[in-house]
């Protein structure tokens, strides 16, 4: 097939090449949302959570992913926003060209990930990519920016799912001490630490807070 062939998109015509591009972008949106956004961290720390509580199943995957996709899309409305602007609306309107309509959009995702991520960590891997490093730092390609983001957001959730633990751990610790002083050597400790890591949750409103802090965490 001729790629300067047109194919009609509701009643209007769009060259077969960029129907091309737009498919595989669409294709590709599961990729950039966990290598590009704020996704990641945050569908980490809710399933520490979710393992610190002691409930395997509770909230479902699904609910968890859920979550984790509008927590996503709230915290990056902003970037969203930027692209459109600055980048997509003037595409449409046949003000700049497709090249450049994607260097305008990569500048916002660009500047979002490099506040979000460690100094050292990119210093690492534009060492690994044996380049000089940029006074600019938005200067630095996507193969270096990716990487190094997604490094320190592992980091991040991780960091963040171990201070989760801590005090549903002292829970665990205080109910089992409790047990084995009283002979209850036959009991499983998580039956009874369940219902009180519950009630602790519940009580300092948890998912609130939980939430909270996620979307302030992040830099922007």
């Amino acid at each position: 097939m001729n790629t300067d062939a047109l194919i009609n998109i509701n009643g209007g015509r769009m060259p077969t090449l960029e129907l091309f591009l737009i498919l595989t972008i669409i294709s590709l949106m599961p990729s950039i949302l966990v290598m590009m956004t704020s996704f990641t961290r945050i569908v980490i720390i809710l399933s520490f959570t979710r393992n610190a509580l002691g409930i395997q199943q509770t909230p479902p995957n699904m609910v968890l992913v859920g979550i984790a996709l509008f927590l996503t899309l709230f915290i990056m409305d902003p970037v969203i926003k930027d692209i459109n602007t600055n980048a997509y609306q003037p595409y449409l309107k046949e003000e700049i060209k497709q090249e450049e309509a994607i260097k305008r959009a990569e500048v916002p995702m660009k500047r979002f990930m490099l506040k979000q991520t460690e100094t050292s960590t990119l210093n690492v891997f534009a060492d690994l990519s044996k380049i000089e490093k940029p006074e600019n730092l938005e200067d630095l390609p996507m193969t270096v920016v990716i990487p190094s983001f997604m490094t320190s957001e592992l980091k991040r959730a991780f960091t963040a799912g171990f201070m989760i633990f801590l005090p549903f751990m002292l829970v665990d610790i205080i109910v089992s001490s409790t047990l084995m002083s009283m002979g209850m050597v036959m009991l499983p400790p998580a039956m009874i630490s369940l219902p009180f890591k519950l009630l602790l949750f519940v009580t300092i409103n948890g998912w609130e807070l939980l939430f909270t802090n996620l979307v302030k965490s992040f830099h922007y």
